[in-house]
């Protein structure tokens, strides 16, 4: 039988392990509730033959693909009992073209994990700004999904730990502070003194909030900010109160603010990184680049957690962990990818990011 080694990450006795071996029996050897975060990119539908034993049951090579569906659901109800309560699970899968036609193959997937239980709370398109052009009767393909399933509503997320730092700053301008995109409050201040739709009690309010607000600028606190006034703009998304929160507020407060603050703003859901990786050279088709890897560690692993990929190639996942002070558990029916892994795992210096 293949080296487990789980326990001793679990218990942190060791820092990283690489098991040889089929996911889903390995994945139910696993304690319940014990790993923090999965990233992974199972084998794509029949797009691929890997090097495995000829009996293997390899998932992706079913003969019809809503078998591929049903094992890959299968397996992550699997990873569903492992994760802990607020753990999460990212999930990259691309699609596939079958008899002319585009089989929607990553949302099969997300459909049925969601009829498992599991909660969707993003869909990353992941832009590899290049791709191959095979036909001549349709667009090239450049991207792929990355889903970020929870299993409850309250999840670890370290939102401050991947949030982008502003380019601009605030300043000073003539005396008057200046929000990093130049807006200095005086306009707003008109509109509020000239409204017909506000009351007076809510002029002075409005007024009273946009000096909070500039003072925040000036202290360093927030960097931008844009002021929405009753009868000047309109709400963001919908006028409907029964659905929009900010249209509520202009209703019953007469303005709302939307504010950018110091510490910057969250990673958008399109993410524009090169396949490219270093340990691709022909090793294996489909490698993680780390860069795709950092954001989900560390926004959903907390510090010294662990991360688990239950299809780990040639072990991006659990070297990106590694450098990002994770432990790291990587799965593969693939003897001479998990050898690659291990090799590849002793030559990082980390933490590197």
């Amino acid at each position: 039988m293949a080296e487990f080694g789980v326990e001793q990450i679990i218990s942190s006795e060791r820092d990283y392990t690489f098991i040889c071996g089929d996911s889903l029996e390995m994945l139910q050897r696993i304690p319940d509730e014990t790993i923090n975060c999965v990233v992974t990119s199972p084998p794509y539908w029949s797009l691929r033959e890997y090097d495995v034993a000829k009996d293997s049951n390899v998932i992706g090579n079913e003969p019809d693909y809503n078998d591929y569906v049903k094992n890959l659901t299968v397996l992550f109800d699997e990873v569903r009992r492992i994760l802990t309560k607020d753990g999460s699970l990212w999930l990259n899968l691309g699609d596939k073209y079958y008899n002319k036609e585009l089989l929607g193959m990553p949302w099969r997937v997300a459909l049925s994990l969601m009829d498992k239980g599991w909660i969707l709370r993003n869909d990353v398109i992941w832009d590899q700004m290049k791709g191959t052009q095979s036909s001549k009767d349709r667009l090239r393909d450049v991207y792929e999904h990355i889903f970020h399933f929870v299993k409850s509503k309250k999840y670890y997320y370290a939102h401050d730990e991947i949030r982008i730092a502003p380019t601009k700053k605030p300043k000073v301008y003539n005396g008057e502070v200046l929000s990093a995109t130049g807006v200095s409050g005086k306009k707003y201040r008109q509109q509020i003194e000239k409204s017909q739709f506000l009351s007076e009690e809510e002029k002075a309010a409005a007024n009273l909030a946009l000096d909070e607000i500039l003072q925040k600028i000036t202290d360093g606190k927030l960097v931008d900010f844009r002021m929405t006034i009753r009868g000047e703009q309109r709400a963001f998304h919908s006028d409907n109160t029964n659905v929009s929160g900010r249209a509520k507020e202009l209703e019953t407060r007469g303005f709302y603010f939307i504010k950018m603050g110091a510490n910057g703003h969250l990673p958008s859901d399109i993410w524009r990184i090169a396949p490219e990786d270093t340990w691709r050279k022909d090793a294996h088709y489909a490698v993680f680049p780390e860069e795709l890897l950092v954001n989900p560690i560390k926004a959903t692993c907390p510090d010294n957690g662990i991360v688990l990929d239950p299809f780990s190639g040639t072990g991006s996942t659990v070297v990106a962990a590694l450098k990002l002070n994770r432990r790291g558990i990587g799965i593969d029916l693939s003897e001479y990818y998990t050898n690659l892994a291990k090799q590849r795992i002793k030559q990082i210096s980390r933490p590197l990011f």
